[in-house]
């Protein structure tokens, strides 16, 4: 007895040929690996955008699962047409997970809550289509093998598919193609899979040449997408800064992205889209960072900066003959790349990271610490803020501790702090960190138009504060006087009791959360 696909029975799938079976165990490595990759893509824009980055993928990882019991729950209510409806799936996932990304850049600079419901939207939709998939397969895979035979390999194919999205995305995905175009290359392997199946499984389609024709032309649309994301991250980029973007580049640690204004009269760098300066200002900041620790008392021959990858940090310390030796550690070959060979900002640096003076490490500024070497006279720490967990452990007191150790005995340290106004909670609870470590800390703070009022926090390996020397190099905004009132801290920047900030308590990264958020 023949059947038409429309009738199409158990006993066909029983039928199926062993490449089929192989196909569809193939199959379900590839769901799994694309599932994981959107879940990461979705996390970290929402990371990148809003901060915070265990509550995003927290609340994405959590909301994706559930979204995929949501979706195996509703794969009961399809018909028994399973391998139509997985390719059906597939297609459903690879034009709205190809475009996750966009939607979400696109959504950012509208209202918040707008950015919110697309991006919970996009995790209940993939999540949901990805749900569904898992139980059609297995049902299909259960009429030739034993149910708990079928699930083992289900289950055990899912894992090993997860696994592999999971290392590919931030060893391969991230920072070779960036966000935009990852997303686009994810929904190719779910529409290449499609047409896979349709071609294998023509026979046992109702409308096999009609999905096909569907299938194609998303592929095509997707490949176009893929060879003009640079165009398509561009044009998402404008969404997000206020001026012309002249660099933009994803690399394995951080998204850097440069701008212009539209008279050319201003560059600001972006990292992960929160601004690190503005050429108008920057000295402001700079001066104020460098400066007043070069100034304390005792030997500055041997220089550490952690951080300062834009090299503007060296310029400053450069102004001194007395420097014998400046290492700085960025862990981010790129971002000291561009610093040295991007015109714009070569020239705002005045080429410092060239200077012979000067040597670059490409580490973990944690890892490179806590080794032994060179006992520095002065440690200037220039990081971006404690926005997330791996960045907090570089304000940690097991941090300064072990910078402690690789501080001559009458060398200073000082840090950027946040700010004492818009991140109260924070620039304290570094200084009270500090202080926990190295005992008297001097807190300061400057504006600067970019960023408003910012804070440093400045200390001594001998545990007092020396009397500031008059500052003799060149500097376009700190004087003596400057400095003198910076100290002044007026009643809403003034110091609040906090807890210090250690690894296995991480008190400074909730600061920061709960000060945003204020």
């Amino acid at each position: 007895m023949t059947t038409t696909p429309v009738e199409e029975s158990s006993a066909e799938y029983a039928n199926i040929s062993a490449p089929q079976r192989l196909l569809l165990l193939i199959s379900i490595l590839i769901v799994a690996l694309c599932g994981i990759a959107y879940e990461l893509i979705i996390g970290t824009i929402s990371s990148y955008l809003l901060g915070n980055s265990v509550y995003q993928f927290s609340f994405t990882i959590g909301f994706f699962m559930f979204s995929m019991g949501v979706g195996s729950y509703l794969s009961k209510l399809l018909d028994d047409q399973h391998i139509r409806n997985f390719i059906g799936v597939e297609i459903a996932i690879s034009l709205v997970g190809g475009v996750c990304s966009l939607l979400l850049f696109m959504a950012f600079p509208l209202v918040r809550a707008l950015y919110d419901t697309t991006m919970y939207s996009l995790i209940l939709i993939i999540g949901a289509l990805v749900g569904m998939e898992i139980p059609i397969l297995t049902t299909i895979l259960s009429k030739k093998n034993s149910t708990r035979d079928s699930i083992a390999n289900v289950m055990s194919l899912d894992y090993l598919g997860a696994l592999i999205g999971s290392v590919a995305f931030p060893l391969l995905l991230l920072p070779q193609l960036g966000l935009i175009r990852s997303s686009f290359a994810i929904a190719l392997i779910n529409i290449l899979t499609a047409l896979v199946n349709i071609y294998f499984f023509r026979h046992h389609l109702p409308h096999p040449k009609r999905l096909a024709f569907i299938s194609i032309s998303i592929l095509i649309m997707l490949i176009a997408f893929t060879i003009t994301g640079t165009r398509l991250t561009s044009f998402a980029e404008k969404h997000l800064y206020f001026d012309q973007v002249i660099y933009s580049k994803q690399t394995p640690y951080q998204h850097i992205v440069v701008t212009r204004s539209n008279n050319n009269r201003e560059n600001r760098l972006y990292i992960d889209g929160h601004i690190q300066f503005s050429s108008k200002d920057e000295y402001r900041y700079h001066e104020s960072l460098v400066h007043p620790v070069m100034n304390q008392p005792g030997p500055k021959k041997n220089i550490l900066i952690l951080g300062g990858g834009d090299g503007l940090a060296a310029r400053e310390i450069l102004k001194y003959p007395e420097v014998e030796a400046i290492h700085l550690v960025d862990i981010d070959p790129e971002m000291t790349a561009i610093s040295r060979e991007f015109p714009t900002l070569a020239i705002l640096n005045q080429r410092s990271l060239e200077h012979e003076k000067l040597t670059i490490f490409h580490q973990d500024a944690f890892t490179f610490i806590n080794r032994p070497g060179m006992l520095y006279d002065k440690v200037i720490i220039d990081m971006p803020d404690p926005h997330n967990e791996a960045i907090n452990k570089l304000y940690s007191r097991e941090f300064y501790t072990m910078i402690r150790k690789r501080m001559a005995e009458t060398a200073s340290i000082v840090t950027q702090s946040s700010s004492p106004f818009f991140t109260r909670q924070t620039y304290w609870c570094i200084a009270e960190t500090m202080e926990f470590v190295f005992g008297e800390t001097a807190n300061y703070h400057t504006t600067v138009p970019a960023f408003g009022l910012w804070g440093f926090n400045l200390a001594s390996k001998q545990g007092n504060i020396q009397p500031f020397q008059p500052i003799e190099v060149d500097t376009r905004y700190l004087s003596d006087q400057q400095f003198n009132t910076s100290r002044i801290f007026g009643k809403d920047t003034e110091r609040l009791a906090t807890n210090v900030n250690s690894i296995m308590e991480p008190t400074l990264y909730q600061y920061y959360i709960d000060d945003l958020q204020q």
